[in-house]
């Protein structure tokens, strides 16, 4: 391994302090809730036949990720009645080494349909498991916990709201709190339920000035000088909150709605994309009391920003993919550029880094494979030829890919002989 190679590793295994087993892959975009694998061996190369560890029909339509602990996935999906208007809202949990579907548990039916977006689904926010536990979020349907057998132990229906497009952003877990945004058309709020049982723990209302109050962003939890924030994202502004009480600490305004990447954190700096029109890449010092817009942003980028994927912090190095498939790598204090390449088709995913490699996966169903770094690298492209908005689960040795009918663990031939008994 080279020396580069080698110290991006370390970098991503030092910030990797939350990872409950280094195999599992809890919640969107990891352990972390940042992309970052620790993962080695992972395939370079795959197609819908080449390198397919198993490949597993899923019945129903859902865009959430899938998330995988102790040997075992866990996603959800929605199935549409075919003699009437019901639709079921469902939590599946598959065995990760042969990919059968162990059971498949209705938690929500529901007759109030919505118009969704062409790219959203009725299952698109992603589960988040924990200490035996699988919470799954169907944003304005409700939200529940299940065992890890699929038997329900509790249901909060209550929490309604406007959605607009759909439902979108996942949940986050912070000490005895589940945390989500609700960011419908009219009065958006962030709430808190006692994961436990499901009771609302607290409930905080957003102040925000935007036209367009519609949101789809995933908080992300920091601790900064032993306090842990709720960064959470929304249409012209994002806050930071005290996951105990829901207290907002810190906010920063800007022009955007329909926000939906996922922040990252690093270098004393939370990184964001501020949605539509003209989606922006922002680095703001976390460090701030109320409204710092004016003192604490660093830097501010546009060009090649997403609307869509989230961000990743590498080292010192901050890779995006824009909706249109260009990719871009800046400096992570600075926002100057060092490379921008367009890797083709329209991009939902987010990206993802393990073993020295940046992972991208465009909507026509084509991995990219990207060399880490402040030059441009492309290592593969790789064909599955299906739809493909889901976001990568990477656990023992594999890729997890969702496509809109199918689930997919993609592996190395020789991984897999050696995993053989």
């Amino acid at each position: 391994m080279r020396l580069r190679s080698f110290v991006l590793a370390v970098v991503s295994l030092v910030s990797c302090t939350q990872f409950a087993s280094a195999e599992d892959w809890p919640e969107f975009r990891g352990p972390t809730g940042q992309g970052h694998s620790t993962a080695t061996g992972l395939p370079v190369e795959w197609s819908s036949t080449q390198n397919v560890a198993w490949k597993q029909a899923i019945n129903g339509t859902g865009w959430s990720s899938p998330v995988v602990s102790d040997g075992r996935i866990y996603l959800t999906s929605a199935v549409r009645s075919q003699t009437g208007p019901q639709l079921s809202l469902r939590a599946l949990g598959l065995d990760a080494a042969t990919g059968r579907v162990l059971w498949d548990s209705e938690v929500f039916a529901s007759d109030a349909f919505i118009q969704i977006h062409s790219k959203n689904s009725q299952a698109s926010p992603t589960p988040v498991v924990e200490r035996g536990r699988l919470y799954v979020h169907f944003g304005h349907h409700g939200t529940a916990c299940l065992n890890l057998d699929g038997q329900v132990l509790w249901r909060n229906p209550d929490l309604k709201y406007p959605p607009v497009h759909g439902n979108g952003g996942s949940p986050v877990i912070a000490d005895n709190a589940l945390i989500f945004n609700c960011d419908g058309g009219s009065d958006p709020f962030v709430v808190a339920l006692n994961k436990t049982n499901g009771k609302v723990l607290w409930k905080v209302d957003r102040t925000t000035d935007a036209a367009k109050t519609f949101s789809f962003s995933t908080p992300l939890m920091i601790t900064l000088n032993g306090q842990k924030q709720l960064i959470s994202p929304g249409s012209n502004r994002v806050c930071a909150y005290d996951p105990k009480d829901g207290r907002e600490i810190w906010r920063v305004r800007y022009d955007g709605y329909s926000v939906i990447p996922r922040p990252v954190f690093g270098h004393g700096l939370v990184f964001i994309g501020t949605g539509f029109d003209r989606p922006t890449v922002m680095a703001i010092r976390p460090d701030g009391q109320g409204d710092v817009t004016e003192t604490h942003v660093s830097w501010t980028l546009s060009r090649g920003a997403p609307n869509t994927p989230s961000l990743l912090l590498v080292g010192r190095e901050l890779y995006m993919v824009s909706d249109a498939g260009i990719a871009s790598c800046v400096d992570a204090l600075t926002g100057r550029m060092h490379w921008q390449e367009r890797i083709g088709g329209n991009c939902s995913a987010s990206p993802i880094y393990a073993d020295g490699k940046i992972y991208l996966q465009n909507e026509p169903g084509l991995g990219v494979v990207l060399e880490a770094g402040k030059e441009f690298r492309k290592l593969a492209s790789n064909a599955l030829e299906e739809r493909t908005l889901a976001s990568y689960a990477v656990s023992d040795g594999a890729l997890f890919i969702r496509t809109e009918k199918h689930l997919y663990r993609i592996q190395a031939e020789t991984a897999r002989s050696q995993a053989s008994p």
